[in-house]
């Protein structure tokens, strides 16, 4: 699930932007409306697809653990590529490289919803992350072009932020309707229009941005994104086959070679895609460190409980979508809060009240068996995620700008983006293998009372229950967090800084 906004603009855009942006574009309305939908669309493809994995897994014959994958080929690339995504705007023009993104989306999309088998589909997933990392840049960048600073931008942020903030929720509930009334491709087909009619209105009524010389890290962006994708598939193995498989071992040795690369790459690139210097600020590390445990546990919420309500509690797919609501209403509600009273209450008390409540939920999500209701055994924990989330994400929102210098703002408030992408696939890697461990030595020794029939609710409810707990575990990381991070000044209005700031 996305919680945060997507990259930005740097603030020399935002201070200085383009002439031709002052008066505003003819066609404001338009011109949002574009962006917007983008925007939405990113966020959904975040989301979408959980309540469809079910039914994706019986006809594409996945197993449980590359199932993961479905989710994991997006995140990825996405997380992997987004600075290299904000650096190709900033040298070849935001609008070109957003157009370009849209069309790679669009047509990845095409592909996953035709594709005859699993192999296909993890490849549109791959290529659909790499769009949106080269589209999502340019969201908030193209506000600050196209909208003069004062009302109009400030009326832009309030819909740009209203549609991050319910897209995954909406994601929820329209993946499962169309999975419902028509089938699992649908969350992919129903991206071709509006992807094609923003690549045709764009050139029209959106402002090219004005560009910036510079370099490509397309090292570092590769070294990263492939280190990760073996980290992740390692684990995911490990779960399958075991930690000794040769398989495994290979996969965790190549990815510290490229993760080490990666690290030295950076160092010596005149224009890195990830400045290490912004790791500097002791505190701003450790809690990007809570964050990346924080997403991969509401990766592995999501993941484990869409298919538990369907295949143990039997719930269709569109009463699935609307189950998981309360998660998405919890946030936005935590996160009004938050905005509101952050500069009385300070970011450290909210930060580590909110990995508490996420660590309680997923200790409660634990207590989870074939048996459990949604009243009883699912609402309860989801809200506290929920809630736990909004008091984490937004505070940190903040702390990863703060006392950044002007031309590394554009990678401090993206490399938040990335830690919470890369988080959800490594996270949700950790908790598979587990789930899948369990469910290997639970099948090697059944209960004896437990009918035939019982037995996959069964296992699904065990290995879910096992991955929740290591989940929890997870968390607790994000409360040291909190705990050890000092306390940090914030702004009287702190939706001034993040509008500064994007």
């Amino acid at each position: 699930m996305t919680t945060s906004s997507t990259p930005s603009a740097t603030l020399k855009d935002e201070a200085d932007p383009p002439a031709s942006a002052q008066s505003g574009p003819s066609r404001p309305g338009i011109t949002l409306a574009i962006i917007a939908v983008c925007q939405l669309m990113i966020i959904l493809d975040a989301t979408i697809v959980n309540v469809a994995l079910p039914d994706i897994q019986k006809d594409l014959d996945f197993t449980g653990s590359d199932l993961s994958w479905v989710l994991n080929a997006y995140a990825l690339t996405f997380g992997g590529l987004l600075l290299l995504g904000g650096r190709f705007g900033d040298i070849l023009g935001r609008r070109r490289v957003f157009i370009a993104g849209v069309l790679l989306f669009t047509g990845a999309s095409l592909l996953g919803g035709i594709t005859p088998n699993g192999g296909l589909l993890l490849l549109a997933r791959a290529l659909q992350g790499v769009g949106a990392a080269l589209a999502a840049p340019g969201t908030l960048a193209l506000i600050a072009t196209n909208f003069p600073e004062g009302k109009a931008r400030t009326k832009a942020m309030g819909v740009y932020g209203g549609v991050t903030g319910s897209g995954a929720a909406l994601g929820l509930i329209l993946g499962g309707v169309l999975t419902d009334v028509a089938s699992w491709r649908w969350v992919f087909f129903v991206n071709i229009p509006f992807g094609i009619l923003i690549a045709v209105l764009t050139p029209r009524f959106v402002r090219e941005s004005e560009r910036h010389p510079g370099r490509f890290d397309l090292l570092g962006a590769l070294t990263s994104t492939a280190g990760m994708a073996l980290l992740v598939y390692g684990f995911i193995n490990a779960g399958s086959k075991s930690w000794g498989d040769g398989t495994t071992v290979v996969c965790f040795i190549a990815a510290v070679i490229l993760l080490g690369a990666f690290l030295v790459v950076e160092t010596r690139a005149a224009q890195p895609i990830l400045p290490l210097r912004l790791f500097r600020d002791r505190d701003r590390t450790i809690l990007l460190g809570g964050m990346l445990f924080l997403s991969g546990n509401l990766a592995g919420m999501f993941f484990f409980l869409t298919q538990f309500v369907q295949e143990v509690m039997k719930f269709s797919a569109i009463k699935a979508g609307f189950g998981f609501v309360p998660v998405a209403f919890a946030l936005i509600a935590a996160a009004g809060v938050v905005m509101k009273t952050l500069p009385k209450v300070g970011a450290k008390p909210f930060m580590l009240a909110g990995a508490v409540l996420v660590t309680a939920g997923m200790v409660w999500l634990a207590q989870l068996d074939a048996g459990s209701g949604y009243l009883t055994g699912l609402f309860g924990p989801m809200v506290l995620i929920g809630v736990g989330a909004g008091f984490f994400i937004v505070p940190l929102n903040i702390i990863a700008v703060a006392g950044v210098a002007q031309e590394d703002a554009g990678a401090a408030s993206s490399l938040l983006n990335v830690v919470t992408q890369v988080g959800s696939a490594l996270g949700l890697a950790i908790l598979v293998t587990v789930f899948s461990s369990t469910v290997k030595d639970e099948t090697a020794h059944p209960p004896t009372d437990l009918a035939p029939a019982d037995f996959p609710s069964h296992l699904l409810s065990v290995g879910s229950a096992a991955a929740f707990w290591v989940g929890a575990g997870l968390a607790l990381v994000s409360v040291v967090a909190g705990l050890v991070a000092r306390s940090r000044e914030v702004p009287d209005d702190p939706s001034a800084v993040l509008t500064a700031v994007h």
